[in-house]
């Protein structure tokens, strides 16, 4: 390290000198004039310039110092101008008063200047006021929140529910709202969005009060104020949960200062004058050159300067960093002096050009300053740089950011403070990944979309939907013009966002950022815009892993700092300041997509055997070697833990691996250490969601509190395992014993390999290839960025689609007005007044929500951005299908692979439309069918146990069934796959979720069932419109294919059909039951005179269960239509048993329904909240369905036996099957007639859902039922009572139990049989059933005797 001082030595470089003839030039030793020309020339006054030659003193290096002290000489008033000044009471330093100024719980920075709130609505106040003068502070809102800021008094008083605007004497600006506070609120300013600064003023000579939002003055909000003795006003704030704010009183210089207004904290005066000086030394040292030969002093741009070892200039730079070094440390001169300086350079000339200038800046800052002074300064100047970045306003050409984002990359570009950030900084210090995020504009009037996008259109239906030809019809002319400007304007949008950062200078090399767009040759590189394209460029800087000379690289410095950072936002051990907010993630996992194939296929160029990142995927052996730390994120199988004990044999046989036996031990200690955990540690551990599909990981143990993670975690949170060092090449059945590394612990070859070990990708199953796809490290990236997509990616992107639905309804909104209009008497002027108000409201939100769909669509929803989400599906499909291979050590995968392949397709399909169509991406076909592989293979899959991931998988494979283009995609899988899904569906219902089974089995017969055509109710229609997104709104596709699969199965073996068929009926029996015990409830509560109110959830269960009865009653209409002789093929042991049941539930559900002003009928006609789907209809044709097929279809002997079957349930009623057809029924003794105006249910009224045919087949059931049930009722006989059933008392008995000889009918023993073999009455087992007939018994017994 240079020593500070006029006699110096650099240690740190060798000056050669070379021949004498060129001493002089090459060593710049020059004469005594010179010299003191140079140095005038670089310690010149800037008040007074230089001196003449004449009048000044020769100046040389023993002197310099007095001179330089002498130039950094400050007036007295600057000096004490830092002290107390009047109007301001309290500490010079201006911090939040975390001791005793705030009310509630708050969480506060360390640098007591940042505050998240934590209850209900924390307030907190300033330790320094003011009385007199003009002040002013300013306010970087993190959220766009509920938030009241302003100024209080010291005796203001606040609470959980008022704040700062809420009491006499404060004051308040809330943006949320847009009103302004003082006891009473009124509207007032603009609303305000994260990244906005808000400048609180305040004038106590004239006694207002204003504030001004992103230098813009919104106006006095407050006049009159409170002056004089006592009185004395404090910064403060109230916030709500998890609103964050950061303040600026003063301790960096103000975004945007206000003529007359000073800040709360002085700047340091002294400090930043003698900084302003040194700097400009600083510079005159960049842009002077001495030519010794000449003897003269050469001007040159400073662009062009090199530090080329003359000891005059390393001399005369060691005096200026000599006093520049101490003052580069405080956070106020980094910003003011420093950075404003960088920023200048870049500014002018090319990039290439301003990066060497900083480079060079950067060399000279480690070579004369100490160490911890250059971090210092580097670590305040990155905080600078990314304040100035996250709360710069938006603009169309983001031109503000891009000058902050070049500074970034010129220093990042430089190894040694690249290293030191990225060590100690960038991830530790700072919420780095904000570099990443480029934030969407509030008020699109400031961000220029007005003038780019003049005029605003919105579509007349849903855009979700897309358009048809019809729509396309009844577009007018006048829409269509307006559709089409509209569109221009969202190029003209796009384009600036993609052309910007060029004016001026030469823009970045847009060669050096690419993203991958398809066109008909395959996937090529194309230039991405110019912001993302910067951002990708710091990324790369990051992930370079050859800048290795005296250390570790760059990338395996981020691999650390990466992980850490999805532990912190995975588990949510973080506190609340780390956790990466969800819209920043979004954007880093596009850039760190970019910059990952970036490397991943430059890898590829000078490697041919390895894979191109569009066949990229996570080898299995990275889930369970313990390379890569997963935290506790559950795995397929369960917890890691059990799975390497359960599994340890399989590890060693498929993969050669071995754990060590003292981690297993410490694993089963440690398991018992958490058992014994108290129960209010476990309650308070946070939890957190994961994304959509996916499970709520197990609460954190708490040996994972510590910092150093514990013993534990050297087994169960693993970052690596490192190889025992072998001595030779391993045979391949040679066992390999591994122990776990910390991720601290990680070293280069840990993770890349070396001669003997094959680092992350040890333990390689004899599936995967020997050749590796590319660099480990970049694996393990990969994966990362998986697991980013899962943490909050897939949530945020849907959280954006709201901008969309709120186009959608304010359109409707407007059309519902315009019809008002139009249908409106002329004479009723005040509702035409209120009628246009409310047209004119709803027009310009529509504008501006348009505008700032445009810049969603641009930003968020882009082509380019749908390419990433379709990449990261791919990468997990095909993660998955190589896990899959190893056999039971798929376990080890983690659930979020699963996850994440299920919502990317979930987001490319609801999420990118109508602007861009997944059926437009490269290899859409052949992606559909492997997804489709994946659900139909593993929603039944053994292997996983977790219920969240199961769940998420069935109901995945639910919604695709609903699609025709992914139902097509599950037809084109495998025979052997398909079979094998339809053979998991048809499992017994009982103890696994059946309802979303027997969803997936009516999709597959929807469209072939009686009267089973509808997309929506037919008694829906003319209710509002539902999103037509939802699978449940899709038109009928049935699968053929599928459905003769499922034809097959029910055919084979003897126990299929019938254990697949008792759990649908007793399904549907308890569906049905618990359906009419609630409407029973929900009808006594809207009887009861009192007024009370139906739960809302108990109407959402009712719903449900109705729901279910229909959709069971589907799937048996399925079966029997495929396969009747299930029922009717009597030679079969249990068809005669199934044929009864099925009967006795058909006959309950009809009775039900069909009776004349019954439950079901008053329940219908009341149309509650909640209940809209119960109706008439669906249940009704679900069961004229099964009954047709019965009772119309197949031969003569099969309609026979199913008839007699249903008239001899003793619950049979002829008029129920009149009532499908409108048949009023037989009034009874006593009653009235209905009133004549009342509509009967009819098939015969949906002729629009059944066919002409249908209903002819319905009339042939009735008329042959009516003759059958007149003959059955001539030809019956009386039974006496002892001949019934005891357990049914139904039918005559007809069974008799072997050995204990108890007695029954046939349909309650062979119910009775599939689910219990002990007799009913003494619970003896029973071994067989005879038939029994009580004239042959007798007539036997008879003989007998």
């Amino acid at each position: 390290m240079a020593s500070k001082g006029a006699g110096m030595s650099f240690p740190r470089k060798s000056y050669r000198l070379t021949s004498d003839a060129e001493k002089s030039r090459v060593t710049g030793i020059v004469q005594e004039k010179l010299l003191n020309d140079y140095l005038y020339r670089i310690f010149s006054s800037p008040d007074r310039g230089p001196p003449a030659a004449t009048s000044r003193k020769p100046l040389n290096f023993h002197n310099l110092p007095e001179h330089v002290d002498q130039l950094l000489q400050v007036d007295s008033e600057d000096e004490e101008s830092q002290g107390q000044v009047e109007g301001r009471l309290g500490p010079s330093t201006v911090v939040l008063d975390h001791t005793g100024g705030f009310e509630g719980l708050l969480l506060v920075d360390d640098d007591l200047l940042g505050v998240i709130g934590h209850s209900n609505f924390g307030t907190i106040r300033s330790t320094t006021c003011v009385y007199k003068g003009k002040w002013v502070y300013e306010v970087l809102i993190s959220s766009q929140g509920l938030m009241q800021i302003g100024w209080c008094t010291i005796n203001c008083r606040f609470n959980q529910e008022e704040g700062v605007g809420d009491t006499h004497n404060s004051y308040a600006y809330d943006g949320n709202r847009v009103r302004k506070w003082n006891v009473t609120t009124t509207n007032y300013g603009k609303a305000w969005a994260a990244g906005d600064i808000v400048s609180c003023l305040i004038d106590l000579d004239d006694g207002t009060l204003s504030f001004c939002l992103n230098g813009v003055s919104l106006g006095t909000a407050f006049e009159n104020l409170s002056r004089g003795l006592g009185m004395a006003y404090f910064p403060a704030i109230s916030l709500s949960f998890k609103e964050s704010v950061a303040f600026n009183f003063g301790s960096r210089p103000l975004r945007y200062p206000v003529a007359g207004f000073r800040p709360l904290q002085d700047p340091p005066f002294a400090d930043l004058v003698r900084a302003q000086r040194l700097l400009g030394c600083f510079q005159a040292v960049l842009s002077v050159e001495l030519d010794p030969v000449e003897g003269r002093l050469v001007e040159k741009e400073s662009s062009e300067w090199q530090l080329q070892g003359q000891p005059t200039v390393l001399l005369t730079l060691a005096h200026i960093f000599h006093h520049f070094a101490p003052l580069l440390r405080k956070v106020y001169l980094v910003e003011a002096v420093f950075m404003s300086f960088l920023l200048g350079i870049t500014e002018k000339g090319t990039p290439e050009q301003a990066q060497a200038v900083v480079h060079q800046i950067l060399d000279l800052l480690w070579l004369f300053m100490e160490d911890y002074e250059v971090q210092d300064c580097l670590k305040q100047l990155m905080m600078s740089l990314l304040r100035l970045y996250r709360f710069s306003p938006i603009v169309p050409d983001l031109g503000l950011q891009i000058h902050y984002l070049r500074l970034t990359i010129s220093i990042l570009r430089h190894e040694k403070s690249r290293k030191f950030l990225l060590s100690n900084v960038l991830f530790d210090m700072l919420r780095s990944v904000v570099f990443f995020y480029i934030k969407s504009p509030l008020r699109v009037e400031e961000a220029g979309l007005q003038e780019l996008i003049p005029t605003t259109w919105w579509p007349h239906r849903s855009s979700r939907e897309g358009r048809d030809s019809k729509e396309a019809e009844e577009e007018t002319a006048e829409e269509r013009q307006r559709r089409r400007a509209y569109e221009r304007g969202c190029q003209r949008l796009k384009k600036r966002i993609e052309g910007a950062g060029n004016p001026g200078g030469g823009g970045p090399t847009q060669s050096s950022a690419c993203f991958y767009s398809w066109e008909p040759k395959g996937y090529i590189s194309c230039p991405i815009p110019v912001v993302e394209g910067l951002q990708v460029q710091i990324l790369k800087l990051l992930l370079d892993n050859k800048d290795d000379n005296g250390g570790e690289a760059s990338r395996y410095i981020f691999l650390t700092k990466f992980r850490k950072f999805l532990q912190e936002n995975a588990s949510g051990r973080g506190n609340m300041p780390t956790l990466c907010p969800p819209e920043y993630m979004v954007c880093f996992l596009h850039r760190l997509v970019s910059a990952l194939r970036f490397y991943w296929d430059e890898y590829k160029v000078s490697n041919p055997r390895a894979a191109f990142s569009e066949e990229a995927y996570v080898p299995p052996q990275i889930f369970y070697n313990g390379k890569v730390d997963y935290f506790d994120l559950q795995r397929l199988g369960g917890l890691l833990s059990h799975l390497r004990k359960t599994l340890k044999d399989d590890l060693a046989s498929k993969a050669n691996i071995v754990i060590d036996p003292l981690e297993l031990q410490a694993a089963t200690m440690d398991d018992l250490d958490e058992d014994e955990e108290p129960a209010p540690t476990a309650a308070q551990r946070p939890m957190q969601a994961l994304a959509m599909g996916g499970a709520l990981p197990l609460p954190r143990p708490g040996w994972l509190s510590s910092p150093t993670l514990g013993r534990a975690n050297r087994f169960l949170s693993t970052a690596a395992v490192s190889l025992m060092t072998p001595r030779r090449p391993l045979s391949t059945m040679e066992k390999v014993k591994v122990r776990s590394l910390n991720v601290e612990q990680r070293t280069r070859e840990d993770i890349e390999g070396s001669h003997w070990n094959e680092g992350l990708l040890l333990g390689r199953p004899p599936e995967e290839p020997e050749q590796p796809l590319t660099e480990n490290s970049l694996l393990e990236v990969l994966d990362g960025t998986v697991m980013m997509y899962n943490l909050s990616v897939h949530q945020q992107l849907g959280k954006m689609v709201g901008v969309s639905d709120d186009v959608n309804e304010y359109a409707m909104a407007l059309r519902d007005t315009e019809d008002k209009l139009r249908r409106c008497p002329k004479r009723r002027k005040d509702i035409l007044a209120e009628l246009t108000k409310s047209q004119k409201v709803f027009s310009e939100k529509l504008d501006h929500l348009s505008r700032r769909l445009a810049w969603v669509h641009a930003t968020v929803y882009s082509q380019e951005k749908m390419l990433d989400i379709y990449w990261l599906l791919r990468v997990c499909l095909r993660t998955i299908e190589h896990g899959d291979r190893t056999g039971s050590l798929f376990a080890f995968m983690p659930e979020f692979y699963l996850s994440v392949a299920i919502n990317s397709y979930s987001a490319l399909k609801n999420y990118f439309g109508p602007v861009h169509s997944m059926e437009e991406l490269p290899g859409y076909e052949e992606t559909l069918t492997r997804l489709a592989a994946t659900l139909a293979k593993h929603f039944a899959d053994p292997r996983i146990v977790g219920t969240d991931i199961r769940d998420s998988l069935m109901q995945a494979l639910a919604s695709y069934v609903c699609y025709p283009h992914s139902l097509r995609a599950v037809e084109r899988i495998p025979e052997e796959q398909r079979i094998a899904m339809v053979r998991n569906l048809l499992a017994p219902y009982e103890q696994r979720p059946w309802a979303q089974t027997n969803w997936i089995l009516v999709r597959l017969w929807r469209g072939c069932g009686f009267g089973y055509r509808y997309t929506r109710l037919p008694h829906l229609l003319k209710t509002k419109p539902e999103d037509a997104n939802l699978p449940s709104l899709q038109k009928p596709c049935p699968s053929t294919l599928l459905q003769q699969h499922m034809a097959d199965l029910l055919r084979q073996g003897p126990d299929v059909a019938p254990s697949f068929l008792n759990s649908v009926l007793n399904q549907l029996n308890w569906a049905f039951s618990e359906f009419i015990g609630m409407i029973q409830e929900i009808q006594q509560a809207a009887e009861r005179l009192e007024r009370n109110f139906v739960d809302s959830r108990q109407l959402k269960v009712c719903a449900t269960c109705f729901d279910l009865s229909v959709s069971l009653l589907r799937v048996l209409e399925m079966t029997i239509t495929l396969v009747p002789e299930i029922f009717l093929d009597w030679s079969r042991p249990t068809s005669e048993m199934l044929l009864r049941r099925l009967a006795q539930l058909l006959n309950q559900v009809l009775n039900r329904v069909t009776a004349e002003r019954n439950l079901f009928d008053r329940v219908v006609t009341l149309r509650l909240p909640g209940l809209e789907s119960v109706d008439h209809y669906p249940i009704l044709v679900a069961v004229t369905g099964i009954l047709v097929r019965l009772l119309v279809h197949g031969p003569a002997s099969e309609t026979e036996q199913a008839t007699s079957v249903l008239l001899a349930d003793p619950c049979f009623q002829l008029r129920s099957i009149g009532y499908l057809l409108g048949q009023p029924e037989p009034l009874a003794p006593g009653t009235t007639l209905p009133a004549p105006d009342r509509k009967r249910f009819s098939l015969q009224s949906y002729t629009d859902y059944i066919s002409a045919e249908e209903l002819a087949q319905v009339e042939q059931m009735l008329a042959h039922l009516t003759a059958a049930s007149a003959q059955a009722a001539a030809a019956s006989l009386p039974t006496s009572e002892e001949d019934l059933c005891p357990i049914c008392y139904a039918h005559p008995i007809s069974a008799v139990f072997q050995p204990c000889g108890h007695k029954s009918c046939k349909a309650c023993i062979n119910q009775h049989l599939m689910n219990n073999k002990d007799c009913f009455f003494c619970k003896a087992t029973i071994v067989s059933v005879e038939d029994w007939d009580k004239a042959a018994t007798t007539s036997a017994t008879s003989s007998a005797a």
